[in-house]
C-alpha cells in the first residue's frame, strides 16, 4: 500500500487538499482510505458527508474514517486493568470505571499512531491518506516511536529480561519483590508496536506531501517543516502552494500579494517540486469544488530523489544518510545528513557512546551511528550545500590494523 501523509501550517488549507487528493486518486481508480486526525469532523464538512470514527465510504472506492482517542483511551485503560489484574488485587486496589475519563495526554497522539499503523497494513486498500495535524504537531508525532522505544530501552533494558526464570529464586534470596511479569510484557508488547510505526514511516512508499499559501509566513513554515522532515529522514513528494491569486492583476489591488506569491513560489522551486492549486474564491465544499481544486496527483513510484534529479534539483529529503570514504586522501570518514534550510547557529552535535545527537532548529533527534563510525572519534562538522558533513577519524586503538 502507498501512504501519503498530508500536513502542512495552521490554516494551510491541508485537510482541503488531503480531501481532494483521496478523491482524485479514488476516480482514477485506487481504493482509497482516507484518514482524519482533527478532534472534529473537518474532513467532513469539506467533502460535504459526515465523516464518523468507523471506516465508512463517502464516495465510490473511497472510505474515510476518524480518530477517535478517547474511545481509543477506554479501551486501553481497560485492557490494561484487565492484565494487571493480580497486581491490582493483591494492593486492594478496586478498579477504575473507563467510561468516567477522558484522554490522558498524548493518547491522542498515541491513537493517531495506531490508526495510521492499522491502516497501513490493511490489505483492504491501495491507498492510504492521511489529513495530519498542522506540521508544527505532525513533526512531534513523527519523532514519538523513537523516543518512546528508547525510553522503554531504558527502563527496561533487553539483557534485564533474560533473567525471567530466574526471577522468582532471586525474590526468595534476596526477600526483595523482583518486577512483575506482566511489566516486561506489556513494554515488549509497546516496543513492538512501535517499531510497526516506525516502519510504516520508514518505508519506501510512505511520503510526506506539505501544503502551505505562499508567502512570509507560509515560506518560514515551509523551511521549519522541511527541516524537521529531513532530520527524521522522511521523504516528500511534492510542494502544495495553495490558494495562489491568478496573474495579470497589475491595475487591482491584488498587484501586491501577487507578487509576493510569485517570489516565495520562485524560492520554493529551488528545492521542492511544487505543484500551485489556485484560489477558487471561495472555500471548497462537496465533491465538485474538490475536483476543480485539480490537486496534485499521487505517482506511482514514490522515487522522490530520482524525480527531483531529472529536474536538475536535490530531493528536499533523502531518507539515507551515506557514509563516504576519504580514508586514503584526508584520513577520514564523512556521514552525510541532508538538512535543507538549515542554519549553521542553530546546529548542534552531542556524542553519547555509539549515538549521536543532532540538534537542528527546534528539532533533535539522537540515532547510533554508522558500525564503521563508531572505531572513529568525532573529527569537525560543517553545513555545505544544505547539508551536514560530520567527520569522523579512526581511533587507533579501536580501528582494525593494516599489515
Amino acid at each position: 500500500m502507498r501512504t501519503l501523509l498530508i500536513t502542512g501550517p495552521g490554516g494551510s488549507g491541508r485537510t482541503t487538499v488531503a480531501a481532494a487528493t483521496a478523491l482524485a486518486a479514488a476516480r482514477a481508480g485506487a481504493r482509497v482510505l482516507l484518514l482524519g486526525t482533527d478532534r472534529t469532523d473537518t474532513l467532513g464538512a469539506v467533502l460535504g458527508t459526515p465523516v464518523g470514527t468507523e471506516p465508512g465510504e463517502v464516495a465510490e472506492s473511497l472510505t474515510a474514517r476518524r480518530v477517535d482517542a478517547g474511545e481509543d483511551f477506554r479501551a486501553d485503560l481497560a485492557a490494561l486493568q484487565d492484565r494487571a489484574a493480580s497486581a491490582l488485587d493483591l494492593l486492594g486496589a478496586s478498579r477504575l470505571d473507563p467510561e468516567g475519563f477522558g484522554p490522558l495526554p498524548g493518547a491522542e497522539e498515541l491513537s493517531v499512531l495506531r490508526a495510521l499503523r492499522d491502516a497501513a497494513l490493511s490489505p483492504a486498500y491501495d491507498l492510504l491518506v492521511v489529513d495530519l495535524p498542522p506540521a508544527e504537531r505532525a513533526l512531534a508525532l513523527f519523532t514519538l516511536p523513537e523516543d518512546l522505544r528508547r525510553a522503554l530501552r531504558g527502563l527496561l533494558p533487553p539483557e534485564r529480561q533474560a533473567a525471567r526464570a530466574l526471577r522468582p529464586v532471586l525474590g526468595r534470596l534476596a526477600g526483595v519483590p523482583m518486577p512483575a511479569e506482566w511489566l516486561y510484557g506489556t513494554a515488549a508488547r509497546w516496543d513492538t508496536e512501535l517499531a510497526a510505526v516506525e516502519a510504516v514511516l520508514a518505508d519506501r512508499h510512505t511520503t510526506v506531501r506539505l501544503v502551505a499559501e505562499p508567502g512570509p509566513a507560509g515560506a518560514a513554515a515551509v523551511r521549519t517543516a522541511g527541516l524537521g522532515l529531513a532530520l527524521r529522514g522522511l521523504r516528500t513528494d511534492v510542494l502544495v502552494a495553495g490558494r495562489v491569486l491568478p496573474e495579470g492583476v497589475e491595475d487591482s489591488w491584488l498587484a501586491g500579494p501577487v507578487a509576493q506569491q510569485r517570489k516565495t513560489l520562485d524560492e520554493w522551486r529551488q528545492t521542492y517540486d511544487v505543484r500551485p492549486v489556485a484560489h477558487l474564491g471561495r472555500d471548497p465544499r462537496g465533491p465538485d469544488d474538490l475536483t476543480e481544486l485539480a490537486v496534485p496527483g499521487v505517482p506511482a513510484a514514490p522515487d522522490v530523489s530520482a524525480s527531483a534529479a531529472s529536474r536538475g534539483r536535490t530531493g528536499p529529503a533523502p531518507a539515507e544518510w551515506p557514509v563516504t570514504d576519504r580514508l586514503a586522501d584526508d584520513g577520514v570518514l564523512v556521514w552525510h545528513i541532508p538538512l535543507p534550510g538549515a542554519r549553521r547557529e542553530e546546529l548542534d552535535l552531542i556524542r553519547h557512546g555509539d549515538e549521536i545527537a543532532v540538534t537542528a532548529g527546534p528539532f533533535r533527534r539522537t540515532v547510533p551511528l554508522p558500525s564503521a563510525l563508531r572505531r572513529c572519534t568525532v573529527d569537525g562538522a560543517a553545513l555545505r550545500e544544505d547539508e551536514l558533513r560530520i567527520r569522523f577519524r579512526p581511533d587507533p586503538r579501536l580501528w582494525p590494523r593494516t599489515p
